[in-house]
């Protein structure tokens, strides 16, 4: 059965190899990226994929929430039904930076943006699912509640590893929340991508021994948009096909909700 599948961070990575898989099987891909020329060259690489079939693609950047309306308005106007979002979109800074909309960089770009997006396709991902790309970097990191951090002091990994404890407390959440929607998060692996800030991190990416293949990577993020609903744990948090358990608060309820409750402030969805 054909399904419609959204994929944010569908430039390179994890998110060009799923689509690229994902395609194969038949799914109609919708690539989602930031760069417009890295976006155009994995368009060539899933068309490749499909046999020649054009996949739909659509530019936004995640440090402007502006950018993720605009998008959600273009999907809600192409997509009658979504199957799958899988907010795979993600990175990690050198510095602090603030975004146009005033927050942390890191935190608005892998979760805010992907919050909101969620919640402006809701209605079309009903009887679907969402799949969050998470990470075991969630332990260096509790998200907080004002997502704006302190310039002094910064440090690239501790709001790295927050925004990705913030991927899985949505999820768990949204569960809760949502139960007409499947929502998942996932740590996809060490990945040897184009991922990190800095030359000896974006080296280490490229070239330690040990680190899985995007490809690999990519049908973990693959079986979660494909495999049947009742194979798969509502809420969970995936390490390989199986239900891990992750950092205490990473799993705390009271933090999940009250998560929430700033996230939707924050993106303006409580006006």
């Amino acid at each position: 059965m054909t399904q419609t599948i959204v994929i944010t961070g569908a430039s390179s990575g994890v998110g060009l190899a799923t689509a690229q898989q994902l395609t194969a099987l038949g799914n109609e891909v919708v690539l989602v990226g930031r760069d417009p020329g890295r976006l155009a060259a994995a368009v060539q690489k899933v068309r490749e994929a499909g046999g020649g079939r054009e996949p739909r693609h659509f530019q936004a950047d995640f440090d402007r929430l502006e950018d993720v309306r605009e998008l959600a308005d273009r999907l809600l106007a192409d997509y009658p039904k979504i199957d799958v979002l899988a907010n795979n979109a993600g990175g990690i800074i050198g510095g602090y930076r603030a975004t146009a909309d005033g927050y942390e960089s890191t935190m608005q770009g892998n979760h805010l943006a992907p919050f909101l997006l969620t919640h402006l396709l809701r209605d079309r991902l009903t009887g679907g699912r969402v799949v969050n790309t998470a990470s075991r970097a969630h332990m260096r990191g509790q998200p907080g509640t004002d997502f704006t951090d302190d310039p002094r002091g910064y440090n690239s990994w501790r709001a790295y590893g927050a925004s990705k404890s913030a991927n899985i407390l949505f999820a768990a959440e949204a569960a809760r929340r949502w139960p007409e929607v499947l929502s998942l998060s996932f740590h996809p692996g060490v990945v040897r991508t184009n991922f990190g800030a800095g030359r000896l991190t974006r080296f280490f990416y490229k070239h330690a021994p040990g680190l899985v293949t995007p490809e690999a990577a990519g049908a973990l993020l693959t079986w979660l948009c494909t495999a049947p609903a009742v194979e798969l744990s509502n809420g969970a948090y995936y390490v390989g096909r199986e239900v891990a358990r992750p950092a205490a608060h990473a799993r705390d309820p009271k933090l999940a909700a009250d998560l929430w409750e700033a996230s939707t402030a924050a993106t303006g969805l409580d006006k």
